[in-house]
């Protein structure tokens, strides 16, 4: 069968919840759950395996701007009422957390996970944080007390300036500290900074930005309390640039913008600055503009974008051809979201433990425990399908989220 009689590729599952556009997706716990924010402030986090809400609650007042995973068990969301907030929401804490939906018209007060930090940070450049692991190693007595503890590893966080839209502030948790400051370039007109991205390597850190006239920078801290140095600048977009994404390697990052262009830069490192050329890899003119929401899979192999004319696009990372296109949602697409592949970390809940089967007369309860057993190895396998499912994930201004099975 030619590929012009092949039907429209259709998405796996449709997940039904949000009353309003969603903002922002992501795969958390061993790809065992989906979270979803909304412009409304909502978050849902879904099972994957069931494709039932196990936790929703309103994090924020206002639209939610960017959500991410810290350790197995916290949440950090970002809202446009200028608040970042850190929440503990692991598996065991799900039964606390209410199930009612936002379309749903759930009670006004509703209970929320333990709010473990909160930061108030700027909002009024639409622009979600980035965050990295802080790669300043701790002392040993500091690592082994947060192990006895259960404590995640120190993470940094970028946002845009409190005072200066062009600028960059970066704080590091659980301190809540502000760690560093970038100021706005006074020689280049760039507007708001409209995208970030953060990564560490021991004590030198690199963060790259997005602005609002279409360029992008990278800068970089060679050591704690050192200036950043502006190692990349280049403006491949006419319009602002939208989203970012690091690519595996961590030696390139792609950019889409309002424009119809993407783009694929260098990350020059500190040492090499002059053996670099400082000018994109690749910029292709993809002829549909509004893609944001662009996300690198963690194999590195392809990425997507979500489309202001409703379509989810899919490219090779490595060529940037267009690899497929989803059709499916009725209105715009906002963000998207890979499950990891490849060395996705399983979680297996208490409940699927196995069931050990004692010797006894009684057939009546050798009949119980087999069927429990049973039971058992059903839902383990169904938390493993949807663990290694190479799932997409597409939220839309329809309050809907679709899930493709792909590559």
């Amino acid at each position: 069968m030619s590929s012009e009689q092949l039907s429209p590729a259709q998405p796996s599952f449709v997940l039904r919840g949000h009353s309003a556009q969603i903002h922002a997706v992501r795969f958390i716990q061993g790809n065992t759950r989906l979270l979803s924010a909304d412009a409304e402030g909502w978050l849902v986090s879904w099972s994957l395996a069931a494709k039932r809400p196990v936790a929703v609650w309103r994090a924020h007042t206002n639209a939610v701007l960017g959500i991410s995973s810290w350790g197995h068990d916290r949440i950090i969301t970002h809202g446009r009422d200028s608040k970042l907030a850190v929440w503990q929401l692991g598996i065991k804490d799900e039964d606390s957390i209410g199930t009612t939906l936002p379309v749903d018209n759930p009670p006004a007060t509703t209970p929320q996970p333990w709010l473990l930090h909160m930061l108030t940070v700027n909002t009024l450049n639409f622009c979600s944080f980035a965050m990295c692991l802080d790669g300043i190693p701790q002392p040993h007595i500091t690592q082994m007390a947060m192990k006895a503890r259960k404590q995640p590893p120190p993470i940094l966080i970028a946002v845009p300036n409190t005072i200066d839209s062009g600028g960059i502030d970066i704080y590091q948790l659980p301190s809540e500290s502000r760690a560093a400051v970038i100021h706005a370039d006074r020689n280049i007109t760039t507007g708001m900074v409209m995208a970030l991205e953060i990564q560490a390597e021991s004590t030198r850190l690199q963060v790259v930005a997005g602005y609002e006239s279409g360029h992008t920078m990278v800068f970089v801290q060679s050591d704690p309390g050192a200036q950043f140095q502006r190692l990349y600048c280049a403006q491949s977009h006419s319009q602002p640039i939208l989203s970012m994404s690091i690519l595996p390697s961590r030696d390139c990052y792609m950019t889409s913008s309002a424009d119809a262009n993407i783009a694929k830069h260098p990350l020059p490192a500190v040492q090499g600055i002059w053996k670099t050329e400082l000018k994109p890899f690749k910029v292709v003119q993809t002829k549909h503009s509004g893609q944001q929401g662009l996300q690198v899979r963690s194999d590195g192999k392809i990425l997507a974008t979500a489309g202001w004319d409703a379509r989810v696009r899919v490219y090779s990372s490595k060529t940037m051809k267009e690899l497929a296109v989803l059709k499916w949602h009725k209105l715009g697409c906002y963000t998207t979201a890979f499950a990891e592949v490849g060395s996705c970390c399983f979680i297996k809940a208490e409940d699927d433990a196995p069931v050990k089967q004692e010797d006894t007369d009684d057939q009546d309860e050798k009949s119980i425990v087999h069927h429990t057993t049973a039971t058992s190895t059903i839902q383990q396998r169904r938390d493993t399908k949807a663990q290694t499912t190479h799932w997409l994930a597409a939220g839309s201004k329809d309050g809907k989220i679709s899930l493709w099975d792909i590559y």
